[in-house]
């Protein structure tokens, strides 16, 4: 595939059908619009730029489209595209399509995706105002069509300088899946290459913000803010702030929310969100494995985890019956501690023959777990006496299994899989998670515990966003059970895949 194109628009009779045709061959699209109109304003511009992106959306969202803002504000444009340029296409006449190939300094022969001669583009709107300094914010994670027609908005509106203030790990809490947003220097550096790319002539400050006012309920140098639907109130409670503190009043220029069908899907939002691209990377590689050289290759090894109510025993029924073997390495846990066993007398040695009942002369883990659940300094020396011999006894179940089936793939269903460093000893991670809040319930309705004891169980594990970036593919078992069978069909179709099963 040819990474990235150029692509000159004349008109939009036939764009729909241009950018199907660019698609198969491109990943990375720029946009430039040409016209003979002399009035380049925000207006002239904004619903056409809205448009494109739509329809971009509409063809093909894996194509990542950006329209070249500098232009249409009669900059120069030899200092753009710096990078490679695999293909241009133009829908336009050839004289044009040559005149731009020389002001991008380009010497590609263009494809013409039409041969007709199109009109200029036009628009009947009046020009609305453009301003020295324009402001925005938002969470920005993953760059999506809607944050694209957000930050091409602010950029056809400002003149010289525009400040972006990116939420940081402070105020995405109440996200949804808020433990896969990247984090906030990730954001930044996205946000700040997609503006370099459409306009390098403005300035841009793009700062983290760790309340919703940011800069400006503090910088005198401002003079619009550019807010969306959902936000508009924001905007006002940015003006009674300002107003409090002694500043201008900002303009404020609301757009509207892209709409989108995902919502057809019980979980996903009605619109273009981030949220709804976390969602779909739920059952999919957020990272590559790392090639292991203190395992064999075969069997294929992997460790699910997760905390306690996060679904892990449910994600496990699913993938044996998709064809892994699982071993649920809290069953071979209860194994070892089995009068007799290596882990028995050790265990009754630190923590005292109260633990034993009495009638099975068993350690009675109910008993043992408020001990240890307790005292940090008594959960570790517990779980330095049991993690390396289940560690052992674990290996060797692996080990009899494949000799004797020659199975596959296994999964190890472990909590504690990372903590005691066992992503050592497996070829990828997989983990699953639900918010505390849901982990709560779970614990407290399964359980029978009282909520202070689910939440010092919940607080002694991994934290989730900790967990998930140590992992390769992660789920989450927060709704309804068909929503987590999707997301594991997902994931198996993954290794069927890659390991031709």
């Amino acid at each position: 595939m040819s990474r990235t194109a150029l692509l000159f628009i004349s008109r939009l009779e036939n764009l729909r059908k241009s950018l199907a045709a660019i698609k198969p061959n491109v990943e990375n699209l720029y946009i430039h619009l040409t016209t003979k109109n002399t009035e380049n304003t925000p207006t002239k511009w904004s619903k056409l730029i809205s448009k494109i992106y739509n329809d971009s959306f509409i063809v093909g969202s894996d194509m990542n489209v950006r329209i070249l803002v500098s232009p249409l504000k009669c900059q120069s444009i030899s200092n753009l595209l710096t990078g490679k340029i695999d293909l241009v296409y133009s829908d336009g006449k050839s004289d044009l399509c040559t005149e731009l190939l020389e002001k991008y300094k380009l010497t590609s022969q263009p494809i013409y995706l039409n041969d007709e001669a199109f009109g200029a583009l036009s628009s009947e709107e009046e020009a609305d105002k453009i301003y020295k300094t324009v402001v925005l914010g938002g969470t920005f994670d993953r760059i999506h069509l809607g944050h694209k027609i957000l930050l091409t908005e602010a950029v056809l509106r400002a003149t010289e300088r525009l400040v972006v203030g990116v939420t940081d790990e402070s105020m995405v809490k109440s996200k949804k899946l808020y433990e896969l947003i990247l984090p906030v220097e990730e954001r930044i550096k996205e946000v700040e290459v997609f503006l370099n790319e459409i306009d390098p002539t403005l300035k841009y400050d793009i700062v983290p913000i760790s309340d919703p006012f940011g800069p400006t309920k503090s910088d005198p140098d401002m003079d619009m803010i550019i807010v969306s639907k959902e936000t508009e109130k924001g905007g006002l409670k940015v003006n009674e702030l300002r107003k409090q503190n002694g500043l201008s009043e900002l303009d404020i220029f609301c757009i509207e929310v892209v709409e989108s069908d995902e919502c057809k899907d019980e979980i996903k939002e009605c619109k273009v969100s981030s949220s709804n691209k976390r969602i779909d990377m739920l059952g999919t590689r957020l990272r590559p494995p790392v090639e292991k050289t203190n395992i064999p290759t075969e069997p294929y090894i992997i460790g699910m985890t997760g905390g306690i109510g996060s679904g892990k025993s449910r994600l496990c029924t699913r993938f044996q019956a998709m064809g892994a073997y699982v071993i649920d390495c809290d069953k071979v846990a209860h194994d070892i501690y089995e009068p007799g066993q290596i882990c028995y007398q050790k265990v009754v040695d630190a923590f005292g023959k109260d633990i034993v009942d009495p009638e099975t002369s068993k350690i009675d883990r109910r008993k043992l777990g408020p001990i240890v659940f307790a005292d940090p300094q008594k959960l570790e020396l517990l779980n330095s006496i049991v993690w390396p011999e289940l560690l052992i006894e674990t290996k060797r179940r692996v080990a009899k299994v494949y000799e004797e089936t020659k199975q596959k793939v296994f999964i190890l269903e472990a909590a504690i899989l990372l903590k005691s460093g066992w992503d050592k000893e497996v070829h990828e991670v997989w983990s699953t998670f639900v918010s505390p809040k849901e982990a709560t319930r779970r614990i407290m309705e399964r359980n029978g515990f009282p909520k202070e004891e689910a939440e010092k169980r919940i607080l002694s594990q991994l934290d989730n966003k900790s967990m998930i970036e140590r992992s390769n593919i992660v789920f989450s078992t927060e709704w309804a059970v068909e929503i987590t069978d999707r997301q594991a069909a997902k994931a198996w179709k993954i290794i069927k895949d890659e390991l031709n099963l």
